[in-house]
């Protein structure tokens, strides 16, 4: 089985991949990170600098899946687990990833928005549910 499990910084993120790897612990996991490029700029002090504000991003992200590498060790996990990291919007890329790479399903972390605070901020994990052709499961 290949699970596809997009994270972020988040506990939500965290949960995903635990789920991940004790649910499906023969399953080869590719472990994807999306720079979303519209909202980095946000958080970087280097908005005007494109290649910068990519490569400040870029170094998060192999924080973030040395992270998850170290969960899938921790849990035993005898798969294989690759990371990706890529530039895109998360929802289209993360959904046109797992088509293109025969992933047969999708975990994803979600916050648990409700609500107006959904309505305003959007989920990714909800916008994954319902455009991706393969199962999403999403882990809290």
């Amino acid at each position: 089985m290949n699970l596809l499990v997009p994270i972020d910084d988040s506990d939500p993120a965290r949960a995903a991949i635990e789920h991940a790897v004790t649910t499906f612990p023969d399953a080869d996991i590719t472990v994807l990170h999306v720079v979303d490029p519209e909202t980095a700029m946000y958080r970087t002090d280097a908005p005007f600098n494109f290649e910068r504000l990519l490569d400040i991003e870029e170094e998060k992200a192999e924080t973030l899946v040395e992270s998850a590498r170290e969960i899938a060790e921790e849990r035993g996990h005898d798969g294989s687990l690759t990371t990706e990291i890529v530039i895109g919007d998360p929802v289209r890329t993360i959904v046109s990833f797992a088509e293109d790479h025969g992933i047969d399903q999708i975990v994803v972390g979600s916050h648990g928005r409700s609500g107006v605070s959904r309505m305003l901020l959007g989920s990714v994990a909800e916008q994954v549910v319902r455009r991706a052709s393969m199962p999403v499961t999403v882990a809290r």
